[in-house]
């Protein structure tokens, strides 16, 4: 059901340093693009791991899907999104921050599952080196709560926990590059009226991305990086 309270499971932190082999386990791809993709749109600084290439006609049919580059499309169930044609339907006017309480291979599991009733559009690995598209930008994702901020937002999680969080200087950089490229695409402000919290959208029940999560830091990253962006 659209807009359900999100149904996170809490794992040990442990689990996130087995998330190469869990993906595997899925049948999940690796989530890193090319690495020269990685290299156009991150930090020279944050560390990338090579990544084997895809065959070249299903390496065109997922990059046909992606809004952005360096992401990796991993598609959420039909049934957990809602098909729209953004920004002609809506307009989009925010970014919503979230943090998955969850690994991110039981994230990418949660949201392919028809019966969660959740998605975000991207997911980031805590070290920033990994993204995954699971809605395409157009579409409606359901992670704020919210059915009139879902239909107006973008959601990006990022791997972590409210009580554990490991929110790396690769996280916060390869965020705010997504970020920055969001706002510039939609012509959405660089300001914290339109980049959000999920605990900041009206009426909600969630506290990420949590007390420990870095506004001040974050927030430099993404005006460093928007003012890079040519529009």
């Amino acid at each position: 059901m659209e807009d359900s309270p999100l149904s996170r499971r809490r794992l040990l932190w442990g689990a996130a340093g087995a998330g190469g082999t869990a993906l595997a386990a899925l049948g999940l791809p690796r989530l890193m693009g090319p690495e020269e993709k990685v290299k156009a749109a991150l930090p020279s600084r944050v560390r990338k791991a090579p990544v084997a290439a895809a065959g070249p006609p299903a390496a065109r049919r997922r990059e046909a899907l992606l809004d952005y580059a360096p992401a990796v499309w991993v598609k959420a169930s039909e049934s957990n999104y809602t098909p729209s044609d953004r920004p002609e339907a809506y307009p989009i006017e925010y970014v919503v921050i979230h943090l998955t309480t969850d690994t991110l291979p039981m994230m990418l599991a949660m949201f392919k599952d028809p019966t969660e009733g959740v998605s975000a559009h991207y997911v980031i690995s805590s070290t920033g080196t990994r993204i995954a598209q699971c809605v395409r930008e157009r579409d409606v994702a359901w992670h704020s709560g919210s059915v009139w901020y879902n239909h107006r937002s973008i959601g990006i999680e990022h791997e972590g926990w409210i009580d554990q969080p490991v929110y790396t200087d690769g996280m916060y950089e390869a965020s705010a590059v997504l970020t920055a490229t969001i706002c510039a695409k939609y012509d959405v402000p660089v300001d914290r009226d339109h980049i959000l919290g999920h605990i900041e959208v009206p009426e909600s029940t969630h506290e990420d991305p949590g007390p420990v999560w870095n506004w001040n830091k974050y927030m430099k990253l993404v005006e460093t990086a928007r003012r890079r962006i040519k529009t």
